[in-house]
């Protein structure tokens, strides 16, 4: 082991870990009003687009999160209309690429969270709602949404983590982020145990820190478990 070059590596890794934050809270947001719209369709009972929805998670869900990606940055630069649209300046660009690679991704995973969690919503909150006076519109938004939130929290916390390691296959699309400065570094020093051991651990941190937040969220959307304890 030479200490020596993994202690040395780290500045030069924390280096990308900003490209590697910008990864991580682009794809998750973005999937967040992904999953949202995928779940309100999935819900809708309109079949068309009910079957539209079903099919874009089971694409998404069911194939290597590393084919998606090179689909889109290699794959969308061989149609010609792609390249004359206006979204051609953004799709040739390996960030773009991979923040919607990623965003799709966990949009599919999370549209079925977030679907779980609201048909979990005990009807006769719903029915309480409606009893009150409450809109349709309202009541999803004042009680079913709010209580779906809280229950997913458990579940979507995992998605998180899983997208925190998924965003190293970016460097497969010549990102330099933490692993692949690892990489090239590796590529230059062939010390590979020494220096995936401490991308490795920087992607820990990270999770770490995500769980933290996760497990703050909960609580301090479950106030009524607080106070029983």
């Amino acid at each position: 082991m030479n200490w020596q070059l993994m202690w040395d590596s780290l500045p030069r890794m924390l280096g990308g870990l900003s490209l590697t934050l910008q990864l991580i809270v682009g794809s998750l947001a973005l999937g967040a009003l992904v999953a949202f719209a995928v779940a309100l369709l999935r819900l809708s009972g309109n079949r068309v687009v009910e079957t539209l929805a079903t099919a874009y998670v089971f694409v998404f869900r069911g194939t290597p999160l590393l084919v998606q990606i090179f689909l889109v940055y290699y794959g969308l630069g061989q149609f010609e209309f792609i390249r004359d649209s206006i979204l051609w300046p953004i799709l040739r660009e390996p960030y773009w690429c991979a923040i919607l690679a990623l965003t799709l991704n966990t949009g599919a995973y999370t549209s079925e969270v977030l679907r779980g969690a609201i048909l979990s919503v005990p009807q006769g909150q719903v029915e309480a709602a409606r009893a009150c006076g409450m809109s349709r519109a309202l009541a999803f938004r004042r009680i079913v949404l709010p209580v779906a939130v809280r229950q997913m929290l458990p579940a979507y916390g995992n998605e998180v983590i899983l997208m925190v390691k998924a965003t190293s296959l970016a460097s497969t699309i010549t990102l330099m982020e933490v692993t692949g400065i690892a990489r090239r570094m590796i590529a230059q020093t062939f010390a590979v145990f020494e220096l995936f051991i401490v991308a490795g651990a920087i992607y820990l941190v990270l999770n770490f820190v995500a769980t933290r937040l996760i497990k703050y969220a909960e609580w301090r959307l479950t106030p009524y478990l607080r106070a029983r304890a």
